[in-house]
């Protein structure tokens, strides 16, 4: 997600100012619209941690704000998937310390694509490789070290998996752990969806 999330933070610092009433939305539809496009020969999911700027953790209660605390302090996980050519499709927003099987549950259900290539994280039987697999449809994923059951993947379509580091979610970049402004989720995914439609756009 290095093109979405290097842009990320520069819409997303004036997102609020930037939103009238019901905006985030309209942000949203156009994301959505552009997205029908989608190349579905496969999907890619994975996930990436930005802080929470230290001043916007301090939203009113009743607000999903989907700041927690990781290792590098109060956070927001972007988990996303994405298309055969690395355009992003969904998002889903979770505190930091969020599990990214959490983003699988949300985001897998929608899959239109035959195919899904991610990391080992997502070695997960009941929760992402048999409901895939009850759907008609197939993984490839490495399987984790401490897997009893031994289980083949396809090496070659893996090693495509760097398009959605490249494009979307995953990166060590400072670009692609973009701060977090807003004290809202509201707001910063208005933000992710108005980077994401720009991706779509170039």
């Amino acid at each position: 997600m290095a093109r979405l999330a290097g842009t990320v933070w520069r819409l997303e610092e004036h997102a609020q100012e930037a939103q009238p009433l019901g905006q985030e939305r309209g942000w949203q539809r156009l994301f959505e619209h552009l997205a029908a496009e989608a190349d579905n020969e496969y999907a890619m999911i994975d996930s990436t941690i930005g802080r929470a700027h230290q001043h916007r953790a301090g939203a009113q209660k009743n607000d999903d704000q989907a700041i927690g605390r990781s290792k590098g302090g109060l956070s927001t996980k972007i988990h996303a998937l994405v298309d055969a050519l690395g355009n992003p499709l969904r998002f889903l927003l979770t505190p930091g310390q969020a599990d990214d099987l959490i983003g699988a549950d949300a985001l897998l259900p929608q899959m239109a694509a035959e195919v899904l290539i991610s990391d080992k994280a997502y070695d997960a039987d009941e929760g992402v490789l048999k409901p895939l697999a009850s759907a008609g449809k197939s993984t490839v994923i490495p399987p984790r070290q401490n897997r009893t059951t031994p289980r083949q993947f396809d090496e070659a379509l893996y090693q495509t998996h760097h398009l959605i580091e490249n494009s979307s979610v995953n990166s060590n970049s400072t670009a692609a752990s973009p701060p977090r402004y807003n004290k809202t989720a509201r707001n910063f995914l208005a933000a992710l969806y108005l980077a994401a439609a720009t991706i779509w756009l170039n």
